[in-house]
């Protein structure tokens, strides 16, 4: 599992012209079962995505797929982590999606 933290390098407005296509690049990957969760970080200097992939080169491959990346909007980190311990009905969207 990895966590995507994104951080804004440019202003809010050139964030919010390139919002509604980062929009469709999530849904995708929630239809794909590989988003668990997203969101602003707060106050709102980037955000973070949970995403359930196999690999760290898959998750850069979809990383690299995201509007802010190729408009050059955020920095991007990626860090794996392995659940060890989670709450039952987390338990089964990671169930679900491996």
């Amino acid at each position: 599992m990895f966590i995507f933290n994104l951080t804004y390098v440019k202003p809010i407005s050139e964030v919010e012209k390139v919002l509604p296509a980062h929009i469709d690049y999530l849904e995708e990957y929630y239809n794909n079962e590989k988003f668990i969760c997203s969101g602003r970080k707060n106050p709102r200097t980037g955000g973070i995505i949970l995403c359930n992939c196999a690999t760290r080169q898959e998750a850069e491959k979809i990383m690299e797929r995201d509007p802010f990346f190729h408009e050059k909007i955020a920095q991007y980190e990626i860090v794996e982590f392995i659940p060890s311990k989670s709450s039952a009905a987390f338990r089964k969207i990671i169930e679900a999606t491996n």
